[in-house]
């Protein structure tokens, strides 16, 4: 990977935290903690954030887990797909419909309300965004009020991270490899950017 800064290298007793847990999680430390060790307390709180997202449970975790990587295959972050990838694996998600994330439309292994969720992850990622009032109205009587509010700042997450990593040059270090996965499936040329 090359990034469009420098990595820095980890140090004091939060890196030494920081590194023990990648370890442990990853089998290594992610060269992306190295550019995002620049501004510490930036990292801090992005983790701190997408750990507060991640605990909440009115929405589906299949489903938060297949709209952030619709949003990462849209934008093209390869980063975010190959990790979404290796955590749908390490938290027991579907991983057959996970690596068909690319190429979402085309497949058939997703239900009408993931196909759906997809859909409204790549209408909140246009700029502006697109989000029309019937897909809203349909995702707010599958996934009632809360559900929707969850799934809506997981996708807003999403575009943060991913637009970041896309920007600094982030790119896939091959966590899914690591787990034996197979490759994710490519996006199809009529719906790529």
């Amino acid at each position: 990977m090359t990034t469009r800064i420098p990595p820095k290298e980890i140090t004091g007793p939060y890196g030494a935290l920081v590194k023990r847990f990648s370890k442990k999680m990853f089998g290594s430390v992610p060269e992306s903690l190295g550019v995002m060790w620049h501004h510490q307390p930036l990292l801090r709180a992005t983790m701190s954030l997408g750990q507060k997202i991640q605990k909440a449970d009115e929405c589906d975790e299949g489903l938060k887990a297949f709209a952030h990587m619709a949003v990462a295959s849209m934008l093209g972050c390869s980063w975010c797909l190959d990790y979404n990838y290796f955590m749908a694996y390490h938290e027991g998600l579907d991983v057959e419909k996970a690596r068909e994330i690319p190429r979402w439309r085309e497949s058939e292994v997703f239900s009408p309300l993931e196909r759906t969720v997809m859909e409204y992850a790549e209408a909140m990622s246009q700029t502006p965004p697109e989000p029309d009032e019937e897909l809203v109205a349909s995702l707010l009587r599958e996934l009632g009020p809360a559900g929707l509010v969850e799934l809506t700042t997981v996708i807003g997450f999403a575009n943060l991270t991913t637009r970041c990593n896309i920007a600094l040059g982030i790119e896939s270090e091959g966590f899914a490899a690591s787990c034996g996965l197979a490759p994710m499936a490519s996006r199809s040329e009529s719906v790529s950017k």
